[in-house]
């Protein structure tokens, strides 16, 4: 598994999505799929920068992968506050968006774009996301 460390910064989210891209080449994703990791690796980075770390910080972001004989296996591990993504509520994506709600787009997007997105903490090991995205149609 290569590994990615970088400063949990804005700055840094054109290298984190670089670096998922060529893995969703490497694995054989078509373009459609690229850029569907390319969207969800922006929301997830930018929700850890805004949310896990309360803004850009002194501390990182480890952006790994794995290859799998399906797809592609990502996964971001953060030392910011935990995340619970059952109390967030889904957009009404049907409301006009100078309406909407403020919260909730990124999930709903790295839920959209992505097979499978998990969450899960480890107290003072940190937090992990996971998002798999399989070759071929969305199951």
């Amino acid at each position: 598994m290569r590994k990615l460390i970088l400063p949990a910064s804005f700055s840094s989210l054109e290298k984190i999505r670089d670096y998922f891209s060529q893995a969703a080449k490497e694995a054989g994703l078509d373009e459609d799929a690229v850029f569907e990791v390319q969207v969800a690796v922006d929301e997830a980075a930018a929700n850890i920068i805004d949310h896990a770390y309360e803004g850009e910080c002194k501390s990182e972001i480890e952006c790994s992968y794995e290859l799998l004989s399906h797809g592609l296996k990502l996964i971001f591990h953060d030392h910011g506050k935990p995340f619970d993504p059952e109390k967030v509520e889904l957009p009404d994506i049907m409301v006009d968006p100078t309406r909407r709600k403020k919260g909730g787009l990124g999930l709903y997007f790295m839920r959209q774009m992505m097979d499978e997105v998990n969450f899960s903490f480890s107290g003072d090991g940190g937090n992990d996301l996971t998002m798999i995205k399989r070759r071929g149609p969305k199951v």
